[in-house]
């Protein structure tokens, strides 16, 4: 099964990949009538191997394929995709445990769009984001395509998971959560500057996060430290649309924008995340914040309570007054659980800070963030 969000080019990869499968979309409704009316008929009546795609609509087939797999258990038979994790992952544990692989795909990361360390690289893929659609036709404009996937394709997903009583509530939800980026989630207050109830706030979050528009980054805390924030914090999963819902029109605004860190933050968090991959055998990865305000972005987890730590910085150069964070972390967990500290900034080149033992890196590149953490899968 290939999970992620829409438009991550899961139907493309996967056609291309296994040409000689038939296939079939659940995305649309005829099809997924006959799914959901009679999923033995429908599964039988397919000539494997076989591409079911978008098939959280219809997730009576879950079980089915079940006695499928199990009176055939030649593998590969089956190839599922889907935009929604929620819904495919509990068909998944309560029907296809132990007989189906589970695997996600994001937007195009800076590796794959060969973006190095280059500073204008760089912003070019925070700004117009990661959807190969518009990299493989450049002559897009982004603020059309993006906006047509909202309208398209979010409102869509939450009015078929939810019932929405305004899009324009939720349009407004959208843009006030875009604001909160990087920040710790507080849904009570995101619901009063929405106008809805927390609950609503709950329920359409869960939709973006299903859909995966958003994540959360978990706090790290010891159970009996009473020192430490518990509260997740919010992350866009493409910047490109992150920087649509906050209004930047060009490239140039993103530097003169008051969000400019927030953003970097959130870019330095989706491309390790997607360098390292989430779910079973990935490092854990955590945000780190004391009760008095000391703060480090991210941590890796490269073994049982052995960290990487990770500050996001949106300067070019950076001193030890940026390490305080780094430094109050280490003071905490103790040296030793700290492998090593960086500080991700728009340097083209990575320098230490020697006075307190944290190296400035950027984030690509041969020396950058991203391939210094590639051991720690």
């Amino acid at each position: 099964m290939l999970t992620g969000a829409r438009q991550t080019g899961k139907t493309t990869l996967v056609r291309s990949l296994w040409p000689a499968a038939s296939y079939v979309s659940l995305d649309q409704t005829e099809m997924a009538a006959q799914a959901v009316e009679n999923p033995d008929a429908f599964l039988r009546g397919l000539t494997t191997p076989v591409i079911i795609d978008e098939a959280q609509y219809a997730p009576g087939l879950f079980r089915q394929l079940k006695v499928l797999i199990d009176e055939d258990r030649r593998p590969g038979r089956f190839l599922l995709t889907g935009s929604q994790t929620f819904p495919l992952m509990q068909g998944v544990s309560e029907s296809l445990a132990g007989r189906c692989a589970v695997l996600g795909l994001d937007t195009l990361s800076a590796g794959e769009l060969n973006v190095g360390a280059e500073r204008a690289a760089i912003d070019a893929l925070l700004w117009r984001g990661g959807y190969p659609e518009l990299w493989a036709r450049l002559e897009l404009s982004r603020e059309l395509w993006l906006g047509s996937y909202v309208s398209t394709y979010l409102e869509r997903d939450v009015r078929s998971a939810l019932a929405v009583g305004s899009l324009r509530d939720f349009d407004r939800f959208l843009r006030m959560a875009s604001l909160r980026c990087g920040q710790m989630l507080n849904y009570s207050e995101l619901a009063r500057d929405v106008g809805v109830a927390p609950n609503t706030v709950k329920a359409w979050l869960s939709v973006l996060q299903a859909s995966g528009v958003v994540f959360l980054l978990e706090p790290w805390f010891r159970q009996r430290n009473k020192r430490l924030i518990k509260t997740p914090k919010l992350f866009f999963a493409d910047t490109g649309l992150l920087t649509m819902l906050l209004g930047f029109g060009a490239e140039a605004d993103l530097h003169r924008h008051p969000l400019w860190g927030a953003v970097w933050e959130n870019w330095v968090v989706s491309e390790v995340r997607k360098a390292l991959g989430v779910g079973a055998g990935a490092p854990g990865l955590w945000g780190w914040r004391t009760a008095a305000g000391e703060e480090v972005d991210l941590l890796v987890e490269t073994a049982p309570e052995q960290f990487i730590a990770i500050e996001c910085k949106a300067a070019a150069q950076v001193d030890g007054s940026a390490a305080r964070g780094l430094i109050a972390l280490r003071s905490e967990m103790g040296a030793a659980a700290v492998s090593a500290a960086y500080i991700a900034c728009r340097t083209e080149t990575p320098y230490p800070l020697s006075s307190v033992g944290v190296i400035a890196v950027p984030v690509g590149g041969a020396e950058g963030l991203l391939a210094r953490l590639a051991g720690a899968r």
